[in-house]
């Protein structure tokens, strides 16, 4: 079988669809509309779907009815294959997408809300894609229009103007509004071809599809987010591979002005914290210092050596310029008992103390087994604890990849060994393309890019030599508390302006360290 065609970061216009039209589609579509109280445009969204250009045998439509009241029901108007399933447990559109979803027949997944009507080809400019490689995730594009007229208007006859061609026709002489947020990115981006790993922030599942495969290689909707779960999924399906593609062909109308649109201070204001937490690429809904969240921006992978070298090294990591981060410590966690032993000749020494330095740690994970994947954006493994990062080198090495948009950074020791630090998203794509016999490293420079870098050349120093200061609380005698007072103060006015890292984190600091830090200051 032929390997898939490789696009680039994001750029998709590497691909050449089909044109509409004129060609043959083999693989079955399924568009999944949940609804939820929709009563009033479900009829118009199916009879639009009724009319598609997309042959009839392939195209199922699954109606999700997320415990509407009073319960829907199918119109007459609809596509030959339609069924109705009733959300029995949970509840919110994510839910109903993933309900949908296992319950689809078809090879293509297309989310498609219950306030949308679509145009002829809606559906083919879709499916177009996904017959092209199995990891595209294209979006359509839609405006927003009062429905009004349209209520009056019988479902069989949007159906017949849809069918032929006129779909574009039916709300003349009122304002069409654009996704105006949507397509000013666009706009910056060319339509997300140079968006990078940033276009899965503008994945918009109204008019969204995706292969199945790929979905459930994905994480999928979050059942638990009754917001944002667009969002969401966009990072998911980034994880496992996705490419985001926009198809100006794939037309719509909106039905009415989104949530989002009327609400947009609100809905903003609600996702913040969720999306936050859950979606490590929205950099700027987090804390630069302070904070961790609950997908880490950043996970370190190590196998437990020598405990003081393997302690210094996670503390090194821990004391950088990367608060987001997860660090997972490979090692026989299990064999650290409480069995009578004179402690210091304990045949498990170097493992008790490793696993007591952190497990209480909530940014440190102890393992077993090495992870076979990660959640996080980007996975640093290194190859033993012979080398450590200073402050800034995390952060400076993420900050690379980010600007360039590459997959990987390989760091090489004067061991002959190398610390990979790879972007998540690149090594699905890779494992979604690699055919037996092809070389993952070359198809990651060719979809990605790669780049190597003595380790030592980029803020990596000899374990030993890394510094992890420590709190200095000398016995003396008791301050005047005047004195103290104008220690506090000058400390304060002293640390106002001091939370940027100095130009040079590494060199170090002049005078008498105590009297120059205060008791809290960090020496670098």
């Amino acid at each position: 079988m032929a390997r898939q065609p490789v696009v680039r970061h994001n750029d998709w216009g590497s691909l050449t669809p089909a044109t509409l039209g004129d060609w043959e589609p083999t693989l079955s579509v399924t568009v999944v509309v949940p609804t939820f109280n929709y009563q009033h445009t479900l009829p118009y969204v199916l009879a639009g779907l009724a009319a598609q250009s997309y042959p009839s045998h392939l195209l199922e439509v699954l109606v999700v009815d997320d415990q509407s009241s009073p319960p829907q029901e199918l119109p007459e108007v609809r596509p030959d294959h339609t069924r109705l399933i009733r959300v029995e447990e949970g509840w919110g559109r994510a839910n109903a997408c993933h309900l949908g979803a296992l319950a689809a027949d078809g090879d293509v997944l297309h989310w498609y809300d219950a306030d949308m009507l679509a145009y002829r080809e809606e559906v083919e400019a879709h499916a177009r894609w996904h017959h092209l490689v199995d990891y595209a995730v294209p979006g359509g594009a839609k405006l927003f229009v009062d429905p009004t007229t349209l209520l009056e208007v019988d479902p069989a006859v949007v159906r017949d103007r849809v069918a032929a061609g006129e779909a574009g026709d039916l709300f003349p002489g009122q304002e069409h509004e654009p996704h105006q947020w949507v397509e000013d990115y666009w706009a910056k981006t060319d339509d997300l071809r140079t968006a990078g790993p940033r276009a899965q922030r503008y994945h918009i599942g109204m008019t969204g599809s995706v292969t199945k495969a790929l979905y459930l290689d994905s994480d999928g909707f979050d059942r638990t987010l009754r917001l944002g779960e667009d969002m969401h999924l966009g990072h998911s399906l980034a994880q496992a591979g996705g490419v985001f593609v926009v198809d100006r062909e794939a037309r719509s109308w909106h039905l009415g002005r989104s949530q989002v649109l009327r609400r947009a201070e609100q809905v903003n204001r609600f996702n913040d914290p969720y999306l936050a937490d859950l979606v490590p690429t929205m950099r700027p809904k987090r804390n630069r210092r302070g904070r961790t969240y609950q997908v880490p921006y950043l996970e370190v992978v190590l196998q437990a050596g020598p405990a003081d070298e393997t302690i210094h090294v996670v503390d090194s990591l821990l004391d950088g310029d990367v608060p987001d981060l997860r660090v997972t410590v490979v090692g026989p966690w299990g064999s650290v008992h409480d069995d009578r032993v004179q402690p210091v000749e304990d045949p498990v020494l170097e493992t008790r103390l490793v696993h007591r330095s952190f497990v209480h740690e909530p940014r440190v994970r102890l393992v077993e087994e090495a992870p076979n994947g990660s959640e996080a954006e980007f996975v640093l493994t290194l190859p033993d604890v012979s080398l450590a990062p200073l402050p800034a080198a995390l952060a400076a090495l993420l900050d690379d990849l980010e600007r360039t948009h590459h997959g990987a950074r390989v760091l090489s020791y004067d061991s002959g060994a190398a610390a990979r630090l790879e972007r998540t998203s690149a090594l699905a794509r890779v494992g979604r393309l690699a055919a037996p016999g092809d070389d993952p490293e070359a198809l990651l420079e060719e979809s990605f890019g790669v780049k190597t870098y003595p380790a030592t050349s980029v803020g990596w120093v000899p374990v030993a030599e890394r510094v992890v200061e420590r709190f200095v609380l000398g016995a003396r005698p008791p301050m005047d508390p005047d004195k103290s007072e104008r220690r506090l103060r000058k400390a304060l006015a002293h640390g106002a302006g001091s939370r940027e890292p100095a130009d040079d984190p590494t060199a170090p600091v002049n005078g008498d360290g105590d009297h120059r830090r205060g008791l809290f200051g960090r020496r670098r």
